[in-house]
């Protein structure tokens, strides 16, 4: 509820309309509740008593008219909100005042969430850190998700809601951060032991700033392999930031379809195998089919066409 990002700023306007609209309800409600206490209290002989009381269309339309109103424009609210700030849908403004300017091109950073650490990609500088985040102020950034081994949630609250990591897929989060400052960024999602320790630092900073950070990484040499990134990723708390100048190509990747590790077969090549195969015998169950209806319909003329004698005793 103290956004510093205009996707997390949506958000807590939803909240705080959505709260707003139940008020209605809960408000009054509550303070009836108290004055029907107070006003037919057994003291008070000069309260109205009606016991053949059943019916009245005045209050009938009160008690299902308003919620039921209150009930359709939160309904509207939720399905334009949900569509609207969808995270994998890509963003159409840097804030309320501004729209992004057309051709940009979002910042691109892959994010895995180890045991229990956060590791950030970012394929396009050819760097990565350990439980550091940093973007530059104003830039869309589009985060690509996932998981080592068990379900997780990344989660930074001043710059969006939380989008689950899980292992073997792949989630989205397009964002934005419009005021620099350091925040606070973790998971949301328990998965083991090191769980309460596994948060980093988010730092919003400016265009040039960034870019000077990036090549300070770069030239703080480090290279994160396939064979580092399994050492990386076996159980650890309380890391330290870590910065590597280099990255293996398509490491990202690899985490997802789980072959880092030599030998090992990717997911999407073993179900584009399999989706190969599963082809290939349809297409020649397709064909055997094909040559029977082609033989049989042979057969059949074949016979139309032969002449059928007959011998009369």
């Amino acid at each position: 509820m103290n956004p510093s990002g205009d996707i997390a700023a949506q958000q807590a306007h939803l909240i705080l309309v959505s709260m707003l609209l139940m008020l209605l309800i809960i408000v009054p409600v509550i303070a009836l509740t108290f004055l029907f206490a107070w006003r037919y209290r057994k003291s008070n002989t000069s309260a109205k008593y009606d016991p053949d009381w059943d019916h009245s269309t005045r209050l009938e339309l009160i008690i299902w008219g308003a919620p039921l109103l209150i009930i359709i424009a939160l309904g509207l609210l939720t399905w334009i909100s949900t569509h609207k700030l969808d995270p994998y849908r890509p963003l159409e403004r840097i804030d309320a005042q501004r729209p992004i300017p057309a051709g940009t091109k979002p910042l691109l950073v892959q994010v895995v969430a180890l045991d229990w650490k956060w590791l950030f990609i970012y394929p396009e500088q050819g760097i990565a850190t350990v439980n550091e985040l940093v973007t530059p102020v104003d830039v869309p950034v589009r985060f690509k998700i996932t998981a080592s081994t068990v379900m997780n949630s990344f989660y930074i609250p001043a710059l969006a809601g939380q989008i689950y990591a899980m292992p073997g897929m792949e989630t989205t989060l397009n964002a934005v951060i419009n005021k620099a400052g350091e925040y606070e960024g973790f998971s949301a999602n328990y998965s083991g032991a090191g769980f309460s320790h596994m948060r980093f630092k988010y730092h919003g900073v400016a265009a040039a700033d960034f870019d000077n950070w990036v090549q300070k990484t770069k030239a703080g040499g480090g290279a994160l392999d396939r064979a580092d990134y399994l050492v990386l990723e076996k159980p650890s708390e309380r890391e330290p930031v870590r910065r590597y100048g280099t990255v293996a190509p398509d490491l990202f990747g690899a985490i997802v379809n789980r072959c880092v590790e030599s030998g090992t077969v990717c997911m999407d090549k073993m179900m584009a195998a399999d989706s190969n195969r599963i082809k290939a015998a349809i297409a020649r169950q397709s064909q055997q089919e094909a040559s029977l209806s082609s033989i049989a319909q042979i057969c059949t003329e074949a016979s139309a066409s032969s002449p059928i004698s007959t011998k009369t005793n």
